[in-house]
C-alpha cells in the first residue's frame, strides 16, 4: 500500500536474490545476531500519523511496522539478509506453515488445519492463551460496517460462506452493539475454532495462496475485548491489547506512539522476533528533511512513514553511507509506488478516451527522477510487476517517447472524446514528500498533453482514510485524478495480491479506488482463482493484465525500489520488505 500497501509470498517466483548491496547499504546485516546487545529506546521519526490502527482495516506499511510489535498472525515472514529467504513463510502462532505433507492441507486442497501454540498469551490481567476462536472473531470482523478489510476479495472469494456473511454485514449498523449482535448470532461456516487449540478452514475451491493471506494482519487473532468498541474508533486506539512482544502504552493522535515490553509475550513462543530494545516511541508531524537530518545526526534512529529525501539519494550513494539500505537488488521491485487513479464514478474520468489520453500524457520519466532516478525506479507500462505472474515481457500498450510523455496523442485523443479545449482535473495528493512533488511533476505533464489541472492536497492519513477508501468523495467529485500506490502482499503467484483488491469489487474500504469494474477482468479474475493448473492461471492473470491496460483503469506511472536510513547506533538492520524498512522486533542499539 502499500500500499497502500502492503507484503509478499513466493510460490512460484524465479529468482534468488540477495539484497546486499555490497558498498551501498546493509553493511550492518552482516553483524551476526550474538553481537546483538537488549535494551534502549528504538526512535523512530515521521510525518502523519496512521489512518487505520484496527488490524481488521491497516493496510499500508506503517502499519506493519506497528503490527510487527503487538499483534500476531499465525503465520508471518521472516527478517532475513536475502529476499528469497524473507519471502518463505514461517510459522508464527501455529505450530507449522500447513503442507499436504504434515497434514495441514487435505488431499483436495479445500481444507487447512493449523494447531495453536501453547504460551502465546494476550497481555490482559491476568494474562490469557490465545485461542482459535480469537482467530475465528477476526475473521467474522473483517467485512464489518464501520473499519473494514481493504482487501475482502481474498477472502470472500476464499472461504465458505465468507461472501453471505458479508452481504448480510453490510446491511449492519456501524454501532458497537449491533456490530457485536451480528457476529455473536452468524456463523462463518468456513472459519472453524474445532477446540481452544486447532483452527480449520474451508474453501470455496482449492486456494495455494491461503498461508499468504493468514500472513497478513488482517488475518491477527483478535481478543473478545474488542467487541466493546467500533472497529477502528477512537475509543478503541486507546484500549489496544497485545500478543506480541510489545504493547502500545500510549497513543496521541497525529503525535506520538509509546510501546513498550509486553510482559505477557513469551520468546519461546516466536522464532520471529528477537526484540532486542526496551522501548519504541514513534514522533509525527516532522518534515522529510527534519526525519533525515535527525537520523544522520543521531537524534533518531528510523524512518516511521517517509524515506530518504531523494535529492539526498545520489549523494549517500555516491559516498557509500552503510546506513543507507535499498532493496532488492537486481532487475526487480517492490512495488507500483505511483499509479494514477481515475475516478469512473463521476467525472470526466468515466470517458475511456480521456483516460487513455492520461496514459499518453504522463511524463513517468520525471517522476522516477523524483524518486531517487533509475538506482531505485524505472517507468512502468503494465500493472503487475517484473517476476511476478501476469507480467507480460516488452508490454506497452501507450507508447510515450520512452517514458517522457506524447502530449500531441494525448490531444488528440481528447478532441476525439469531446473535448478539443481540453478537460479540467481535480488532482489529490498527500502532503507527505515526495508527493507533492509528484503531484506538481503528474500536473505539468497533464497539462502539457491539453488537461487542466488543480491541486488538492490533503493529509498522508486522510488521503486514504477520508478519501481513497470511501466511495462517497469520489461520488460527489472531491477528485478526479490520485496518486496511490501499491505493494503486493506476496509475492510470485500473486495476482490475488494485485489484480484483485486494485481492479475488482470496487466500494467503501475497497482498494480498487477509482470504482473500474469490467465484467471482462472481471471473468478472467475467475478463471484464473480456479485454473487448473499454474499454467493455466498464468496466462488469465497476463489476459487480464492487458485488460485492464485496454481499458485505460489506472496509468501506471513507476516500478520502484525502497529506501530506509537508519542511524549509527542501530544494528541488524535488514531491508524487510513487509514493511519496507527495517523490522522493528529485530533491530538493537549500540552504545
Amino acid at each position: 500500500m502499500t500500499g497502500t500497501v502492503s507484503r509478499q509470498g513466493a510460490s512460484v517466483i524465479a529468482v534468488a536474490l540477495l539484497l546486499v548491496l555490497g558498498a551501498v547499504g546493509l553493511a550492518s546485516a552482516g553483524v551476526k545476531s550474538n553481537a546483538a546487545v537488549k535494551g534502549g529506546t528504538l526512535t523512530l521519526l515521521g510525518q502523519s500519523d496512521i489512518f487505520n490502527l484496527d488490524t481488521t482495516s491497516g493496510y499500508y506499511t506503517v502499519d506493519n511496522i506497528l503490527e510487527r510489535s503487538f499483534t500476531r498472525q499465525l503465520v508471518s515472514y521472516p527478517n532475513a539478509p536475502s529476499f528469497l529467504a524473507q519471502i518463505q513463510l514461517k510459522p508464527d502462532v501455529a505450530t507449522a506453515v500447513p503442507s499436504k505433507a504434515n497434514g495441514g492441507i487435505s488431499a483436495d486442497g479445500r481444507t487447512y488445519t493449523l494447531h495453536i501454540k501453547p504460551g502465546v498469551k494476550w497481555d490482559t490481567n491476568p494474562a490469557r492463551q490465545v485461542t482459535a476462536a480469537d482467530f475465528v472473531r477476526e475473521f467474522k470482523l473483517l467485512c464489518n460496517p464501520a473499519s473494514p478489510t481493504g482487501a475482502p476479495g481474498y477472502y470472500e472469494s476464499t472461504i465458505v460462506g465468507m461472501d453471505a456473511y458479508c452481504a448480510g454485514f453490510a446491511k449492519v449498523k456501524g454501532t458497537a452493539a449491533a456490530i457485536a449482535s451480528y457476529v455473536n448470532g452468524h456463523a462463518v461456516p468456513g472459519v472453524v475454532a474445532k477446540n481452544d487449540l486447532t483452527l480449520v478452514f474451508h474453501l470455496v475451491k482449492p486456494a495455494p495462496d491461503l498461508p499468504n493471506i493468514l500472513a497478513m494482519g488482517f488475518s491477527s487473532a483478535r481478543p473478545v475485548e474488542y467487541m466493546k468498541y467500533v472497529p477502528d474508533s477512537a475509543e478503541f486506539r486507546q484500549h489496544t491489547i497485545s500478543d506480541g512482544p510489545y504493547k502500545i502504552t500510549k497513543y496521541v493522535p497525529g503525535k506520538e506512539f509509546v510501546l513498550d515490553r509486553n510482559p505477557a509475550w513469551d520468546p519461546k513462543t516466536d522464532s520471529l522476533r528477537h526484540a532486542y530494545v526496551d522501548h519504541m516511541k514513534v514522533t509525527e508531524g516532522l518534515t522529510q528533511d527534519s526525519v533525515q537530518q535527525q537520523i544522520q545526526a543521531g537524534t533518531g534512529d528510523m524512518d516511521w512513514d517517509v524515506t530518504p529525501p531523494s535529492q539526498s539519494l545520489p549523494g549517500l550513494i555516491a559516498a557509500k553511507d552503510p546506513r543507507l539500505v535499498i532493496g532488492p537488488e537486481g532487475p526487480f521491485y517492490v512495488a507500483l509506488n505511483t499509479y494514477l487513479a481515475m475516478n469512473e464514478y463521476a467525472g470526466p474520468m468515466k470517458n475511456k478516451l480521456v483516460r487513455q489520453a492520461a496514459e499518453y500524457a504522463l511524463n513517468k520519466n520525471a517522476v522516477v527522477q523524483i524518486f531517487g532516478g533509475p538506482r531505485i525506479a524505472t517507468a512502468a507500462n503494465q500493472v503487475v510487476l517484473p517476476g511476478n505472474v501476469g507480467y507480460i515481457k516488452n508490454f506497452n500498450p501507450y507508447p510515450n517517447n520512452g517514458g517522457n510523455g506524447d502530449p500531441a496523442k494525448a490531444k488528440a485523443l481528447l478532441a476525439k472524446a469531446g473535448f478539443p479545449n481540453g478537460v479540467t482535473l481535480k488532482l489529490l495528493y498527500a502532503t507527505t514528500e515526495p508527493a507533492p512533488r509528484v503531484a506538481q511533476s503528474i500536473q505539468a505533464s497533464l497539462q502539457k498533453g491539453g488537461f487542466k489541472v488543480t491541486l488538492v492536497p490533503t493529509t498522508g492519513a486522510d488521503f486514504y482514510g477520508k478519501y481513497m477508501l470511501v466511495t462517497s468523495t469520489a461520488k460527489k467529485g472531491a477528485w478526479d485524478i490520485a496518486g496511490p500506490g501499491w505493494i503486493p502482499d506476496w509475492f510470485g503467484n500473486n495476482g490475488r495480491s494485485v489484480i484483485q483488491p486494485l481492479f475488482t469489487k470496487p466500494g467503501n474500504g475497497s482498494s480498487d479506488y477509482s470504482g473500474y469494474n469490467s465484467p471482462v477482468t472481471n471473468r478472467l479474475v475467475e478463471q484464473a482463482l480456479t485454473a487448473s493448473s499454474a499454467n493455466v492461471a498464468a496466462a488469465a492473470w497476463r489476459k487480464a493484465n492487458a485488460q485492464i491496460m485496454k481499458d485505460a483503469a489506472v496509468v501506471p506511472i513507476e516500478f520502484q525500489k525502497f529506501t530506509a536510513y537508519h542511524s549509527s547506533r542501530l544494528q541488524g538492520c535488514v531491508f524487510w520488505f513487509f514493511d519496507i524498512n527495517c523490522d522493528p522486533t529485530n533491530v538493537w542499539l549500540k552504545g
